[in-house]
């Protein structure tokens, strides 16, 4: 991340949680853009559990781990860049591909454990399809827009839910199969991304038009 313009907008930076262990990664000397990596073994992790989950569903819990350590890994690397003094110049290109590889891990993983790996796909591809637009915005002179309905941390809170539930769903609700809810998770995701799509196209429509 090469400086604090165009960050998502996320209130868990100035908790004092998050400041004392990006100040902790900060002293060990490890690198903004290593820790954006590890968001990336955090997803394949996660994904790992959504395949073993067709078997188990208790490892849906793992699932939703992977997700919210890929989620810390994103936060923290930004906080120790930024607020660390210690971008890079590939700080920008970490920030982004990591991202989109994430996404691809977790949203395919989760089309496979709902047994419908097409739906992970076209999750997969939305979620492509709102950071694409999002970047073209600021290609074109504007801020980036980081509007819902299914941005990054709603998709992936989404998720997490959906893969709790499908957990402890079967225990609880005498569920056949989990199947059905993760699912009916990733159409959410799939026409919330969509809306997204739709609404950052037209926001940067008229911004251009105001122009």
């Amino acid at each position: 991340m090469a400086d604090g313009s165009n960050r998502r907008p996320l209130k868990t930076r100035s908790a004092g949680w998050a400041k004392l262990l990006a100040g902790a990664l900060r002293r060990t000397g490890i690198s903004p853009n290593a820790i954006s990596t590890l968001g990336i073994f955090c997803a394949a992790g996660g994904a790992w559990a959504f395949l073993l989950a067709r078997d188990d569903p208790w490892w849906f819990l793992g699932a939703a781990l992977g997700i919210q350590l890929r989620l810390l890994a994103n936060m923290l690397d930004g906080m120790v860049a930024v607020e660390g003094g210690r971008q890079s110049p590939t700080g920008p290109l970490f920030n982004e591909v990591p991202d989109r590889i994430e996404d691809a891990l977790l949203l395919i993983g989760a089309g496979y454990a709902a047994n419908m790996p097409e739906l992970g796909y076209g999750a997969a591809l939305l979620a492509f399809a709102t950071a694409y637009i999002r970047m073209t915005g600021g290609a074109l002179g504007f801020a980036q827009d980081f509007v819902g309905p299914m941005a990054k941390q709603h998709r992936m809170f989404v998720l997490t839910v959906g893969a709790i539930v499908a957990a402890f769903g079967p225990a609880i609700a005498a569920l056949d199969s989990p199947q059905p809810v993760i699912e009916g998770i990733l159409w959410v995701i799939v026409a919330g991304a969509a809306v997204t799509c739709v609404k950052r196209l037209s926001r940067i429509a008229r911004q251009l038009e105001a122009r």
